[in-house]
């Protein structure tokens, strides 16, 4: 089966720039244990920025900025993210790794855009199209696959931001995770197995 993997740029993640078309990723939304993440980042949307009129929206409000995600495909296999997030949620999730995390659910949406470059456009290249996915965080020889840097990232300086790796196993039922190799060509992949009786 074919894995996923995706390093974007964290500096154009948090300064988009027209002219460098690099990969890019938001962590939209997550919620860790019952905890939502604060989305205080406003990012620039690459797939509205090449586009005209007054009824474009332009920015989000994200959890972070994407620096790498993977998957190896199998249905049961984890997603890994590392992602850069604010002080605020770097110290939500430092609570969280020093405590006993007897909940271990995580709800999450995630975008991943790349240029086309015969369109001349960006397009979602990897994403939960929008909709909640439902996982649990992965636990790797017992321990958990949650971590959080104490130190501040020095790759963009403003808005201070903070790198944060988590992998995370699909809740016992079957979910779609969306995929793209250019603008017009899409394709779906499942994640997560439906157990009969859960």
């Amino acid at each position: 089966m074919a894995s996923s993997h995706y390093s974007c740029s964290v500096r154009q993640g948090f300064n988009f720039e027209k002219d460098q078309q690099l990969l890019v990723g938001h962590l939209v939304s997550m919620t860790v244990g019952g905890t939502a993440l604060a989305a205080d980042e406003s990012l620039t949307i690459p797939t509205a920025a090449f586009s005209s009129g007054d009824a474009v929206t332009t920015s989000t409000a994200v959890v972070g900025v994407i620096s790498d995600i993977s998957w190896t495909g199998g249905y049961a296999d984890p997603l890994y993210f590392n992602v850069q997030v604010s002080n605020e949620n770097q110290k939500t999730l430092s609570v969280k790794t020093h405590t006993s995390l007897l909940d271990t659910t995580v709800v999450f949406q995630f975008n991943i855009y790349a240029f086309d470059q015969e369109a001349k456009v960006y397009y979602l290249a990897f994403h939960s199209n929008a909709t909640d996915m439902n996982g649990l965080i992965y636990k790797e020889g017992g321990d958990l696959s949650l971590a959080i840097n104490p130190d501040f990232s020095h790759e963009v300086k403003s808005p201070m931001n903070f790198e944060m790796s988590i992998g995370i196993m699909p809740q016992a039922t079957a979910q779609v995770l969306n995929f793209a190799v250019s603008n017009t060509d899409k394709f779906v992949k499942t994640w997560g197995v439906t157990v009969a009786g859960s």
